[in-house]
């Protein structure tokens, strides 16, 4: 029987930040974006953005941590956790939602009551559209 992997074990693939990617990423478990990515990323695995990263694509993962700079919309079967330096630039979809003092956001935002209802590739979406700026302290 293999035990699972803690979070430290997990092999992580990691765009530096002197990367510029563009086109398709797909990854297994984990990918740590430091640099600049554009165009689509898809997994099932989690995705983080750190602070100083800048990503433009649409995005649907399992989840995702957001540091960064974000333009595009983002689809995670499980979370978003947007982090006092995140600028996120589109649409969300996701189950859970964690959003630090800080954050700049502009887009839609959907909530699934149960990962079971979403399907991040195919699953319609009703939108209102807010602006959100999320001061320190508050």
């Amino acid at each position: 029987r293999r035990a699972a992997r803690t979070a430290a074990e997990i092999p992580a693939t990691i765009l530096a930040p002197d990367t510029h990617f563009k086109g398709l990423m797909r990854f297994g478990e984990l990918l740590t974006v430091e640099g600049r990515l554009d165009g689509e990323i898809h997994s099932n695995g989690c995705l983080s953005i750190v602070e100083g990263a800048v990503v433009r694509a649409d995005i649907k993962v399992g989840s995702a941590v957001i540091g960064g700079t974000v333009r595009g919309d983002i689809e995670a079967i499980n979370s978003v956790e947007m982090l006092a330096s995140a600028r996120v630039f589109g649409d969300v979809r996701t189950a859970r939602l964690k959003v630090e003092g800080g954050v700049v956001f502009e887009g839609e935002l959907a909530m699934i009551a149960s990962t079971q209802d979403l399907d991040v590739f195919s699953a319609p979406v009703e939108r209102t559209r807010s602006a959100l700026v999320v001061k320190e302290g508050a």
